[in-house]
Formats: structure tokens, C-alpha cells, sequence
């Protein structure tokens, strides 16, 4: 059995034929508006330990049990201050999901993020030393999905948001365009075999590099900034991505991360892009973005308040 036939009941061997269809410039046509939402966490749960795959019954019952939460409960104590997110058709109940039999996004018997190393706790524990007490000092203490710089889920590596899990692929000769709908960013990835920038030139989404290995897209990127850190990394972060289109609706999308300063091994994620019709929309972040404003000039208040009690 193929670990399409494990991962998705529609990605058998003969949906390797799709791969056949080509753009203009004879590349296979990963083109169009794709969602990764799902119902499949990253991390295992812990009462499935050692429990990699579900059978179909049981994906069936868990995506029944995912897609039965509301909005409001999965935001949990947001609830009262975020919008409904079903009046605007965005409650992961109102998305299509492509089914999905891992129990975690995360690949392996663990199925869990490696442990950090014995450097990547000292330096993660010296930075929330340095910046406790300072959380609300000013616009660059807040995080960065916060001030609209880069969404915690748009990576890369992509994975599943809350709402607005979509994103569109468009292709040219010698490139790839991928635009995600969650603030909006857009990777434009060379595939013209060009080298990476040099590395003292970094940036928010890296540096992202793509060549195609049969009918799979191969894409390295490295090149971070320090300032992203994904899940605690440095700036020596190196991902590669793998997108092979498996049939006319699906593609799978796998990633590796490797970074020796902060996990004690790469680790592997796997799951599928379902297309859907789009259109996507603009995100426009910062068009209403209250909340930053708002907690600084709560802070300063607060602040404000304090020194008059303290007289």
C-alpha cells in the first residue's frame, strides 16, 4: 500500500496521471486556488500516542467531532470579542476539507515538534527574560501577526489558520507565484535553477528557490531572519517543500524543517491542498486593525492609573 492510499482514499497510483497535464511552458500545472484547512491537528494528540494513521471510519468520526465546533468555541475566550465567523462563511464547518487519515500533520511514530536543544532553551528563555515586563512597551514587543508583518500560520512552512486557509497558485516560465490569503503575502519562487541570495540578505519569508524533480515541485528556502522564528528558530532555518499534484482536486504538500540551533532533529509534515473556487479576497490587515492601538493606549492608561494611585 502507497502512503497516498493511506493518507487520502482518492490518492491511488493512477492519480499520478493528472501530472500529465502541463502548463505553456510543459511544467506540471500546480495552478489554481487551493485550501489547506483540516480537521488534523500538526501535533498528535496525546490519547493517540503510536496511533499514526486512522482508518477511514475513524478520520470520519473525527472530522464529524472537529467540524461540529463552532467558531466561537474553537476561539475559546476570543469568543466574546471576535466576530462570528459563520455569518461570513469562514467556520471551518462552512469550508471544504480534503479527507485526511493521519492523526497528525506531523509525520513519524511521535508525531510531535522534536524537542528544543540544550541552546535553543538557554536562548529562548534568555529572550522571554529580557522581554517580560516589556510586552506592552511598544510596537516592535507585540507579535508580528499582530502588527500585520507575517501571519503565524502563512510560514513558510503553510499550514491551516483558523479562517482564510487559502491560497492561489499561479505559474510562469522560470517561476512560481503562491498568494496567501491571510494577510496577503506572495512568494515569488524562481525555478531557473538561479542561485540563493547571498546570506547576509535576509527575509521575512526567506529565500525561496524551486526546481522540479518528475512531477513534484521541489522548493528550498533559507535566508530567515532571526525575527520570524518559527517555532523558536534561528535565522540558520532551511525548509524544503514538496508540492505533487496527485489528481484534479488534490495536491499533497509536504515540508521538512531542519535546524540544528534550536530542534534535536529535521522533522516531516504532510497534508493535503484541496481545490476550491475562490475567488480569494484581499486580507488588508492593517484596515481596522484596532487591536494594536488599542492595547498600547490600554497600556498606557493602565500605566497612567498606577502612577496616580501610587501619589
Amino acid at each position: 500500500m502507497t502512503f497516498r492510499c493511506l493518507v487520502l482514499s482518492s490518492m491511488v497510483s493512477a492519480g499520478f496521471i493528472y501530472g500529465q497535464q502541463r502548463t505553456a511552458a510543459g511544467e506540471p500545472d500546480l495552478q489554481g486556488i487551493w485550501t489547506n484547512a483540516s480537521v488534523v491537528p500538526l501535533e498528535r494528540p496525546a490519547n493517540l500516542n503510536g496511533k499514526e494513521f486512522f482508518t477511514e471510519a475513524e478520520a470520519a468520526e473525527n472530522a464529524k467531532k472537529v467540524l461540529g465546533i463552532t467558531s466561537w468555541e474553537r476561539l475559546g475566550s476570543q469568543a466574546e470579542v471576535h466576530y462570528n465567523m459563520s455569518q461570513y462563511g469562514l467556520d471551518l464547518s462552512q469550508v471544504k476539507v480534503a479527507l485526511n487519515l493521519r492523526t497528525s500533520l506531523i509525520v513519524g511514530p511521535d508525531g510531535r515538534v522534536p524537542p528544543f536543544t540544550p541552546e535553543a532553551q538557554t536562548r529562548l528563555a534568555e529572550r522571554a527574560a529580557k522581554n517580560k515586563g516589556h510586552q506592552l512597551d511598544g510596537p516592535e514587543y507585540r507579535p508580528l501577526q499582530e502588527r500585520c508583518i507575517i501571519y503565524s500560520t502563512e510560514g513558510p512552512p503553510m499550514l491551516p489558520s483558523a479562517y482564510n486557509s487559502n491560497m492561489q497558485i499561479v505559474q510562469g516560465k522560470g517561476y512560481v507565484a503562491i498568494v496567501e490569503e491571510m494577510i496577503h503575502s506572495a512568494r515569488i519562487i524562481p525555478t531557473d535553477n538561479s542561485p540563493h541570495l547571498p546570506p547576509d540578505i535576509r527575509q521575512w519569508l526567506g529565500d525561496s528557490r524551486g526546481h522540479w524533480e518528475g512531477e513534484t515541485l521541489v522548493v528550498d528556502t533559507t535566508n530567515f531572519t532571526a525575527k520570524t522564528a518559527y517555532r523558536g528558530s534561528t535565522e540558520n532555518l532551511h525548509l524544503v517543500e514538496r508540492f505533487t499534484r496527485v489528481d484534479k482536486d488534490t495536491i499533497l504538500y509536504e515540508f521538512t524543517l531542519d535546524d540544528p540551533h534550536t530542534w534535536a532533529r529535521p522533522w516531516t509534515a504532510q497534508l493535503p491542498l484541496a481545490k476550491i473556487e475562490g475567488p480569494i479576497f484581499e486580507f488588508a490587515c492593517h484596515e481596522g486593525n484596532l487591536g494594536l492601538p488599542n492595547t498600547l493606549s490600554g497600556a498606557r492608561e493602565a500605566e497612567k492609573a498606577a502612577k496616580e494611585g501610587s501619589k
